[in-house]
C-alpha cells in the first residue's frame, strides 16, 4: 500500500494472509537517546496469521500480535496482544472487541 514505512533493524516476522492499509508504520528499533547514530536492540516484531493492520496504524519495537487481530486505523501498538480473534485500537492501543472464532463460524 502507498505511504508505508517498514523499518526492520531488529527484524519483523509477518504471518500468512496479513493485510496492511495505506500509511502504516512498522518500526522495529528505537534510536539510543545518548547516540542517535545507534539503535537499541529489541526483540523482533511478530505479526500473526490473518491480521489486518488498518490505515496509518503504528506498530512499535518488540510488539507481538497473535493470530486474527485487527488493528484499527490510526492505532499505536506499543505492547503485546497475544489473544487471538480481536480488534484493538486507540492511542495507546487497548482491546476494543473480541471476535467469534472465525475457524468455527462465518459470523463476527
Amino acid at each position: 500500500m502507498p505511504g508505508c514505512n517498514i523499518q526492520a533493524i531488529n527484524g519483523i516476522e509477518i504471518g500468512k494472509n496479513v493485510r496492511m492499509g495505506p500509511g502504516i508504520k512498522i518500526i522495529s528499533a528505537n534510536h539510543n537517546i545518548l547516540d542517535f547514530n545507534k539503535h537499541i536492540t529489541e526483540k523482533p516484531i511478530k505479526i500473526g496469521d490473518n491480521c489486518w493492520i488498518g490505515a496509518n496504524a503504528v506498530i512499535l519495537p518488540g510488539v507481538e500480535l497473535g493470530d486474527h487481530i485487527i488493528v484499527a486505523a490510526g492505532a499505536v501498538v506499543s505492547k503485546n496482544f497475544l489473544e487471538e480473534n480481536c480488534i484493538i485500537g486507540g492511542v495507546p492501543t487497548n482491546l476494543l472487541k473480541r471476535l467469534i472464532n472465525m475457524k468455527r463460524s462465518n459470523q463476527i
